[in-house]
């Protein structure tokens, strides 16, 4: 879904793809709409001032190996006012009357490499030789003669032009004001697109007005928003089943503990759980990242409490559960005497070790086989040390809200995003339930052709992931 180093089409095959020309005033986000739609931050450069792209550069987006269209990056247009005045005299000059694009060519013939419209005049040179325009507006900018004034040049290129709302997130007044003062011209066929608050709709709707542009297209970006619907429906799917198995992970795991109970925060048993624990949570995290295609600084910067790869925020640390909303009481770790799996097989008679025997007796080899090692524990007067179900949650919570900023992530995005210190995310239907079957099935806990063809494994894990996408 990004630019391809592999099998690039020669410049000719380029060339008769699709062209859009990003266009707009300084500083509106073009670079970063480009980024955001090729799903790299690689591309371009992006500071907050104004003029950083001084050239026109090209980005070819794939469907899969099939190039579809290329989008260039044009520098901004700054002097407007000087432009239009430059065009009119441009046009006073010619001996017989012109187009407007005739203009704009006649313009661009006449810019030397010292003159003072020099990047004017690359924007105008690209703007004529592509297909559609993209007009970017950031909207958190105030109404202005000159933004008028540039459509109005670029009108005359006599190309489809589509406004494109950028920094949309939390400026709804600002938005209505653009779209009403747009009106006022007679254009009415804008488009949102922020490239910092991500939305995968809004993209297929960008690709979809195109559609109705340029006929010659449809099919092949038809072809494009198949197959951008796909993968990205591939790379959410990929996140949740991450998530997922991270919690199984965690909740399957147990380790024998012979210190008595109220010892649990300080048993060497315990600290190795709660080792496991962070561990796996990183493993999860980097794993998250890479599916999408960012990295650690991103999400740094992003202010999830994430530094150097790691939450900052310890999922142990005194004050987690009241954080998330959680019971502040409850012990994070808990002895699970024996396991759930013990006391439902024995039917909730006493597990002494005469009980345990007389159940052994009456038992099955695949009952032996699954409880064996828990009855000669108990037997043993052995207790298992687990995660407890409060722990879990936080965990749930953490990924599910990670998950829910990097779907909603542009790749364009580098300024801090705050978040909310008490987390409210919701927890999957049977919630308790859940957990109590998969500690009971600990040998669930890494992956294997039968525990994954397992139909109650499937149907937990199908669970999990509809209620983290939000599925009903």
């Amino acid at each position: 879904m990004t630019m391809k180093t592999v099998s690039k089409p020669s410049d000719q095959a380029l060339d008769s793809l699709l062209n859009i020309a990003v266009v707009g005033h300084t500083n509106t986000g073009k670079t970063s709409l480009i980024r955001t739609m090729l799903r790299s931050t690689d591309f371009g450069k992006i500071e907050d001032a104004a003029g950083t792209t001084r050239h026109v550069e090209r980005a070819t987006i794939y469907a899969g190996s099939e190039a579809i269209l290329n989008l260039h990056d044009t520098p901004g247009i700054e002097d407007a006012h000087g432009l239009l005045k430059r065009l009119k005299s441009t046009d006073s000059k010619n001996k017989s009357p012109a187009s407007p694009a005739e203009i704009l060519e006649s313009f661009v013939n006449s810019v030397s490499v010292s003159d003072a419209f020099e990047q004017e005049a690359k924007v105008v040179r690209q703007v004529l030789r592509s297909d559609v325009l993209l007009y970017i507006i950031d909207v958190r900018e105030p109404i202005l003669e000159k933004y008028f004034i540039e459509l109005e040049i670029l009108s005359k290129a006599m190309k489809p032009i589509i406004p494109v709302f950028n920094f949309i997130a939390g400026h709804k007044d600002e938005l209505s004001a653009w779209r009403k003062k747009l009106a006022t011209i007679n254009i009415h066929a804008s488009l949102e697109f922020d490239t910092v608050a991500f939305s995968f709709e809004a993209e297929k709707r960008l690709y979809q007005k195109i559609q109705t542009l340029v006929e010659a297209h449809y099919d092949r970006l038809q072809k494009l928003i198949d197959y951008r619907s796909k993968v990205w429906d591939q790379l959410c799917f990929s996140a949740a089943k991450r998530i997922v198995e991270l919690i199984v992970s965690v909740s399957c795991y147990r380790l024998n503990k012979i210190e008595s109970p109220e010892d649990s925060h300080q048993s060497p048993a315990a600290t190795q759980l709660q080792d496991f624990v962070r561990k796996a949570e990183q493993r999860c995290l980097e794993d998250l990242l890479a599916i999408f295609n960012f990295s650690e600084k991103d999400i740094a910067l992003q202010k999830i409490p994430v530094s150097n790869g790691h939450w900052q925020l310890d999922i142990f640390a005194p004050g987690v559960l009241k954080t998330y909303g959680l019971d502040a009481g409850s012990a994070a770790l808990k002895g699970a005497a024996a396991g759930a799996g013990i006391d439902l097989m024995v039917g909730g008679l006493s597990l002494g070790a005469a009980s345990a025997l007389g159940a052994l007796a009456g038992t099955g080899w695949s009952t032996f086989k699954r409880y064996g090692k828990e009855i000669k524990a108990k037997i043993q007067g052995t207790e298992w040390l687990c995660v407890d179900e409060n722990t879990l949650k936080i965990l749930y919570l953490r990924q599910q809200q990670l998950l829910s900023k990097l779907m909603q992530r542009g790749h364009a995005a580098y300024d801090p995003d705050h978040i909310e210190e008490t987390v409210t995310g919701e927890l999957p239907a049977k919630w308790s339930e859940i957990v109590s079957i998969l500690q009971q099935n600990p040998l669930w806990q890494k992956p294997s052709p039968q525990r994954d063809q397992n139909q109650q494994f499937q149907t937990l894990q199908s669970q999990l992931i509809n209620a983290l996408l939000g599925n009903k």
